[in-house]
């Protein structure tokens, strides 16, 4: 599977007309980053950048970031990508857009998993901060504005179809009666039965940003793309133990997790320690099914598929 087709092509002469339009005052070189799945990015100058969505489907994932990161950013313990302006729906471009502060360094997906080591504490006290109780109305119901998710969050069964379809495209080339029963193991945990916790939906490597100052050690300096913000089962995100790091990170970050959890936010106990091995288990094959064309989110779900089987059966079989 290969990236999907822009709805709108998004390039430099539409963000510098968006800018001129709706933030005149912001100046500087103006120049691509990423073109990503959902979203274009631009530097601008040497301290912004510009998010622009690319597909509809995307669209309201950044008025989530833009109703959210403000509240959120303040009590996190790294930098995230709050919004500096907003950019409205116009005449000219019909979905919100954002300008965001740089976060300079180097994307962790393009290191190894033994470079990411590292990252095992400052990640594992960034979930924990994240990770409290949504805010709900006064009747007990999750707050109207928190985003809902269709594939973050929720009860880990509603992905089975998904990943039994992927398990059985990858049958030539991993060991999927392994996998299947490490899926079957983790849709048998006990569901989550505390409140919906705030998650960021999608803290693998990729939306992690390394520090790259010379001479000082690896930290991390950012989290990236909130656009799959959401509340719920807070295995979703603790899948990162498996799609970012190495055996002994992994016991580092689930050590960290597990003393710092808040206690409103109902604990990480052993139940949900193995649903995130099945969200693992569900990103990592769709990592490896649907990126054909971008080796190394490719890599992320090779890494992840082979954590999972050499940690339960002490070889990767494929």
């Amino acid at each position: 599977m290969h990236m999907p087709a822009a709805d709108i092509h998004v390039d430099e002469s539409l963000v510098r007309a968006l800018l001129q339009e709706q933030h005149p005052d912001l100046g500087g070189e103006l120049r691509l980053s990423l073109n990503g799945w959902d979203n274009a990015i631009f530097r601008l100058g040497e301290h912004l950048a510009v998010r622009v969505p690319r597909r509809t489907a995307a669209a309201h994932l950044v008025a989530h970031e833009q109703r959210w990161l403000p509240e959120l950013a303040p009590s996190l313990p790294v930098a995230v990508p709050a919004p500096v302006r907003i950019g409205v729906p116009s005449g000219r471009f019909p979905w919100p857009w954002s300008v965001v502060r740089w976060i300079e360094g180097v994307d962790a997906a393009d290191v190894s998993a033994s470079e990411r080591t590292p990252l095992a504490v400052p990640l594992a006290r960034f979930i924990v901060a994240l990770h409290v109780p949504a805010p709900g109305t006064a009747d007990g119901l999750l707050h109207p504005d928190v985003p809902l998710n269709p594939v973050r969050g929720v009860p880990l069964h509603s992905r089975d179809r998904a990943v039994r379809e992927r398990l059985w495209e990858l049958r030539r080339l991993w060991d999927v009666t392994a996998l299947t029963g490490l899926w079957e193991e983790a849709l048998a945990a006990p569901r989550w039965q505390g409140p919906p916790i705030w998650l960021h939906g999608d803290p693998h490597p990729g939306n992690l940003v390394l520090s790259a100052e010379p001479g000082r050690p690896v930290e991390l300096a950012g989290v990236l793309d909130f656009g799959d913000l959401t509340a719920g089962d807070p295995a979703t995100d603790l899948a990162t133990a498996w799609l970012s790091f190495t055996p002994e990170a992994r016991a580092v970050f689930r050590a960290v997790v597990a003393d710092g959890s808040h206690p409103d936010a109902g604990g990480v106990d052993a139940a949900t320690w193995l649903r995130a091995r099945g969200w693992a288990l569900a990103i990592g094959t769709a990592l490896v099914t649907a990126s054909d064309d971008d080796p190394r989110m490719h890599a992320l779900g090779t890494h992840a598929l082979a954590q999972l089987l050499n940690e339960a059966y002490g070889v990767v079989s494929r």
